[in-house]
């Protein structure tokens, strides 16, 4: 993986990875066959994370159960913080949880019963860190499918605009897939 700050990053460690996915289209895909490059969310999706919410089937715990187990955590992440934004901020590792809590709602689907995993991902600040509290615009787009010899693949960017300024402040980069074996309708399965 890569760290960074700043505009004037060195490349990303997926960014190459990604590069060849759009270069190199499957020709045919049957799990995900229902996504497409350049698909898009519904555009209506808003998520705010209060400390006690429950964040959907995927992530069985709360922002506060997450800071419990965090050994060392940044003051500015607890309740009552006095930060610079007038919030206590979000720690890096939830913005994945907060883009992906709400995913079902953007339709992108594959065929089921399938098994999916997670592959590749990149969070990036674009500015402002992401407030605990704050209403965030979700917009999602499909930037690239994939396969391998065992899966079929798709790149979701998700970025995250804070309500109240209009700013893009937090953007996921997701790659992940499924199983090609794994649903029972895949041409090679036995």
């Amino acid at each position: 993986g890569t760290a960074s700050v700043g505009p004037d990053h060195p490349e990303t460690a997926l960014a190459p990875r990604l590069a060849r996915a759009v270069d190199a289209p499957p020709d045919r895909l049957h799990v995900l066959d229902q996504l497409s490059v350049g698909q898009t969310g519904p555009g209506d999706e808003t998520i705010t994370v209060g400390f006690d919410d429950d964040l959907g089937e995927m992530y069985p715990f709360s922002l506060a159960d997450k800071l419990d187990r965090i050994t060392e955590p940044l003051d500015w992440y607890l309740p009552g913080a006095d930060t610079p934004w007038g919030a206590p901020i979000l720690p890096i590792e939830m913005l994945s949880v907060l883009t992906n809590a709400g995913s079902k709602h953007a339709g992108f689907v594959a065929r089921q019963p399938s098994i999916g995993l997670f592959i590749d991902m990149e969070v990036r600040l674009l500015g402002d860190p992401v407030l605990v509290g704050r209403t965030y615009r979700i917009d999602r787009e499909i930037v690239a499918l994939g396969e391998s010899r065992r899966t079929e693949s798709y790149w979701t960017r998700t970025t995250l605009t804070d309500d109240q300024t209009d700013r893009a402040t937090a953007e996921v980069l997701l790659h992940q897939g499924v199983f090609k074996d794994s649903w029972p309708g895949y041409p090679d399965a036995g």
